[in-house]
């Protein structure tokens, strides 16, 4: 049964049967799936310093956003790249993808490398977004996840995926 939709998001009540027989109802959120890209200059690499509200709190993240309907994982990793940082990359590869918290969502985030990177301004900022584009030696990235400085998950599983790290 759908409990709510939105333009991003749809949750639904489903009762599911359990091995053994027993029947539970659980909640599933629907969000459209999503990117994130590592950004990649020679030993530096750039993430954001963003605001989450959902936190309360900004924390450093790779630039990530959501797929449209009908797009293609490959063009949204462009076209948010360039929303977010003002860089183009020549070179975008794919790293796999992941599942966020499947213990109630099956959303799926695409990851991304990208490299050859050059200003551009083809696609304009998100108007409820607040990001400051950060430049980090990537030498620095393992120790700033030990530390606590990056705390995001996609963010440190695509610099594992692209570091080793």
């Amino acid at each position: 049964m759908e409990i709510f939709r939105g333009k991003r998001l749809w949750i639904e009540k489903r009762t599911i049967r359990l091995h053994g027989g027993k029947e539970r109802e659980k909640i599933i959120i629907h969000p459209n799936n999503a990117v994130a890209i590592f950004p990649v200059d020679g030993d530096r690499c750039r993430l954001l310093k963003q605001y989450r509200f959902a936190i309360d709190q900004y924390i450093y993240e790779a630039p990530a956003g959501t797929m449209e309907p009908g797009e293609d994982p490959k063009e949204t990793a462009h076209r948010e790249l360039i929303e977010e940082t003002g860089l183009a990359a020549r070179m975008i590869a794919p790293k796999g993808f992941i599942y966020t918290t499947p213990g109630f969502t099956d959303e799926k985030i695409f990851l991304f490398e990208a490299r050859d990177l050059s200003p551009s301004a083809e696609y304009g900022k998100d108007e409820d977004e607040i990001i400051e584009v950060v430049d980090v030696p990537t030498g620095d990235l393992k120790g700033m996840i030990r530390d606590g400085t990056i705390v995001d998950a996609k963010t440190i599983c695509l610099i594992h995926k692209c570091l080793g790290c």
